[in-house]
């Protein structure tokens, strides 16, 4: 990739709902799924990935057996204990990589400050653990670092709204005037220019925008019958240009994947090729380059862009069920060779031959 800094490699990795997680070193042309041996569980639920680029060692993934580090040197998972079940979300600050925030389910807040080794639960009012909507467990299905505003944070609740820390996690309040659901499952923030921003939050019924920090959501129009959507993603460049998943429900049997080009207050569908065999779920990108973007369906369809979503390719592997993606520009030789990911492949394909 022309984008990708000299002396780094793009490593794609992908969280499926029970056959645990997957590597690509090709862009996702090829993929491999770990063995036994690699640490975690092969039928363990991934719902999410999170690291930080001045830690490229350790890559941090949530799943329905708690908290895993995945070591690049090693290339090994290690499971760390904690008392989080379940982690459904995770969010490294961008300030301090040894600082991590996790959303778990039943839904609460956690932050560590020595990079998953301790954790303390933290307090959120009205949070509750139990929804009588769906009755079953809440779960928090985001949080994320406002990149405009200092010392923010956001987070969804599924079903049990969106909340709000000014003081980097510690603390956090609900803000929810406004909004149609209290079934939330993504937010975005977008820099508009002068220091301001908005911030878009996704729900079953529909995507809401505030334009005041979250006191207020406003209900916003979208081109596509179905009001369901899911991730929503600025692209690391240009903040006007934002990446919207959406369907016909979870998992559905149709979706879209629409942006927009400015700031979110218009959208088009970008037409990824082919049918689709249910909702489109969320975008990757990474800063190392914009240009080169990944999108998923609920039932495990890839694609990937490398002109910033302007065209898209199907990549040929499927997924049983895919709820997290996400890659990274590594330093080139930071994994042993003989710890390599696509050597222990072959390797295994060989001696599969010989026996």
């Amino acid at each position: 990739m022309d984008g990708v800094p000299s002396g780094r490699q793009v490593q794609v990795y992908a969280g499926t709902a029970g056959h645990s997680a997957w590597f690509s070193e090709d862009l996702g042309e090829t993929w491999l799924h770990p063995n036994s041996h690699s640490g975690m569980y092969l039928e363990a639920r991934v719902w999410n990935f999170a690291s930080h680029p001045r830690a490229p060692e350790r890559l941090f993934a949530g799943t329905d057996m708690g908290l895993f580090r995945w070591d690049e040197v090693s290339a090994r998972w290690t499971p760390l204990p904690s008392p989080m079940e379940d982690v459904w979300a995770l969010a490294v600050d961008p300030a301090d990589p040894d600082v991590i925030l996790a959303g778990t389910r039943p839904a609460s807040f956690w932050r560590s400050t020595d990079a998953g080794a301790t954790w303390t639960k933290l307090d959120a009012p009205g949070l509750s653990q139990f929804s009588e909507v769906n009755m079953g467990p809440t779960r928090v299905t985001q949080i994320l670092f406002d990149p405009v505003v200092a010392d923010t944070v956001w987070a969804t609740v599924e079903i049990g709204s969106i909340y709000r820390s000014t003081d980097r996690g510690l603390t956090w309040e609900r803000k929810d005037a406004g909004l149609v659901s209290a079934d939330l499952h993504g937010v975005c923030v977008i820099a508009t220019g002068g220091g301001q921003r908005a911030l878009l939050a996704t729900t079953n019924r529909g995507l809401h925008r505030s334009e005041d920090g979250g006191e207020s959501w406003v209900l916003q129009e979208l081109p596509s019958p179905w009001p369901y959507t899911r991730g929503v993603t600025v692209r690391a460049d240009d903040p006007s240009i934002v990446f919207l998943a959406n369907g016909n429900g979870p998992p559905g049997n149709d979706g879209k994947l629409l942006r927009s080009r400015d700031h979110g207050r218009t959208w088009e569908d970008v037409g990824l090729p082919g049918e689709l065999n249910s909702s489109v779920w969320a975008v990757a990108t990474d800063a190392a380059d914009p240009m080169l973007l990944f999108t998923y369906t609920n039932l495990g369809q890839v694609f990937r862009s490398t002109d910033g979503g302007e065209s898209w390719v199907r990549l040929p592997h499927e997924f049983g069920e895919l709820r997290a993606m996400t890659w990274r520009a590594l330093p080139t030789g930071i994994r042993k060779a003989e710890h390599s990911v696509t050597r222990r492949a072959v390797k295994a394909r060989e001696l599969a031959a010989a026996s």
